[in-house]
C-alpha cells in the first residue's frame, strides 16, 4: 500500500496546533515575566529617586556654602534655608517612597493574580489543544480508512477490468 497523499497535510496541521499552544504558553510566560520585570523597574527608580534626593540637597548646600562664603560674615544666616531645603527635599523623597511601596505592592498583588489566571487559562487551552488533536487523530484514521478501502476498491476494479 501506498502512503496516504493526506498525510503531510495532516501533519502540517498537528504541528501547527503544536506551535500553537507553545507559542501560547510562551506568551503567557513573557507576560507573566513583563510583570516582574517592571516591578524591579519601579524599585530601582526608587532607588534612583533617593540617590537624586541626596545629590540635589548637596547640591544646593554647596551653593549656599559658595554664597555664604562671597558674603560678609554674619551677613546672612543659611541655615533655615538648608533646613528648608533638607526638609522640603525630605518630605518629596518621603511622599515618593510611599507612592512605590504602593505600586509595589499592587504589583505583587497582580503578579500573584496573574499567576493564577495563567495557571487557570494555562489548563483550558491544555485541555483544549488535547481535544483538538484527539479529534484531529480520528479525522486522520478516518480519512486514512476511507483512502485504503478506496484503494483496495480501485485494485479489485482494477483487477478484475
Amino acid at each position: 500500500m501506498t502512503q496516504n497523499p493526506l498525510t503531510a497535510v495532516f501533519n502540517a496541521q498537528r504541528t501547527a496546533l503544536e506551535q500553537s499552544q507553545s507559542f501560547t504558553h510562551d506568551a503567557l510566560e513573557a507576560q507573566q515575566t513583563s510583570i516582574s520585570v517592571f516591578a524591579d523597574a519601579v524599585e530601582t527608580s526608587g532607588s534612583l529617586f533617593e540617590s537624586n534626593a541626596e545629590l540635589t540637597k548637596g547640591a544646593v548646600h554647596a551653593y549656599f556654602d559658595a554664597l555664604e562664603a562671597s558674603m560678609p560674615e554674619d551677613a546672612a544666616d543659611f541655615d533655615e534655608l538648608r533646613e528648608l531645603v533638607d526638609e522640603g527635599v525630605d518630605s518629596a523623597t518621603e511622599a515618593q517612597s510611599q507612592s512605590i511601596d504602593a505600586m509595589l505592592d499592587a504589583l505583587e498583588e497582580s503578579e500573584v493574580a496573574y499567576e493564577e489566571f495563567a495557571q487557570s487559562y494555562t489548563e483550558v487551552v491544555d485541555t483544549s489543544f488535547d481535544a483538538a488533536l484527539e479529534a484531529h487523530e480520528q479525522v486522520e484514521e478516518n480519512v486514512s480508512t476511507v483512502a485504503e478501502n478506496v484503494e483496495a476498491a480501485t485494485d479489485e476494479f482494477d483487477a478484475s477490468a
